[in-house]
């Protein structure tokens, strides 16, 4: 039987099992997909991005109950959404979300400098009502903040650390980056303190 202490103590990342433990499962990186294989191999529910799958698999292996899922978890249904042809006028519904016909639209719009930024999307999302007139200004309106570096959502793991990377090494070659990104996913992360509540 493969001994989950022996791999701690050699600070060799262990198999993905159910044998881990809550605080052992934090301390290596894991992709998405091996962490949906293990939540569907312990029947947790799989939804709500990596962070929330990963507090659901820790509570289970620690045996502890399911942390509630907030709204951000749930999937909401599938909401109708906006096919072509779409001009200025066109009303953005509930649920809208970031899609090629409104990149095409953008691209139209505002020129190929066009991406959807997280002041874009966030518009989307939280606009139901507003035209697309009123995106195209919003925009416009944002660009100064847009230029700005952005924060990269925790959940971006891999993007995070080439930041950081390249900030701290600025001659740095994507080769060299790759290689540390390797060597940094396959380090165990510090035990979470004691006093912390995760």
């Amino acid at each position: 039987m493969y001994s989950v202490q022996r791999v701690v103590a050699s600070g060799e990342r262990p198999p993905l099992t159910p044998a881990l433990s809550g605080d052992e499962l934090a301390r290596w990186y894991w992709t998405l997909a091996e962490l949906t294989g293990l939540a569907r191999q312990l029947g947790v529910p799989r939804g709500g991005g990596k962070a929330q799958l990963t507090e659901r698999l820790r509570a289970v292996l620690d045996g502890k109950p399911l942390p509630a899922v907030t709204a951000a978890g749930r999937r909401s249904p599938a909401a109708r959404q906006l096919s072509a042809p779409v001009d200025g006028t066109t009303v953005i519904p509930e649920g809208q979300r970031c899609s090629q016909v409104l990149r095409e639209f953008f691209h139209r719009a505002i020129g190929p400098g066009f991406h959807f930024d997280a002041a874009m999307r966030g518009y989307i999302a939280k606009n139901p009502g507003r035209t697309l007139h009123e995106a195209v200004a919003h925009w416009h309106a944002t660009r100064a903040a847009g230029a700005r570096p952005q924060e990269i959502g925790a959940q971006f793991e891999f993007n995070r650390f080439l930041r950081a990377w390249h900030t701290a090494h600025p001659a740095g070659t994507r080769q060299e980056a790759l290689a540390a990104w390797q060597a940094n996913r396959a380090a165990p992360r510090p035990l979470p303190h004691p006093c912390s509540g995760r």
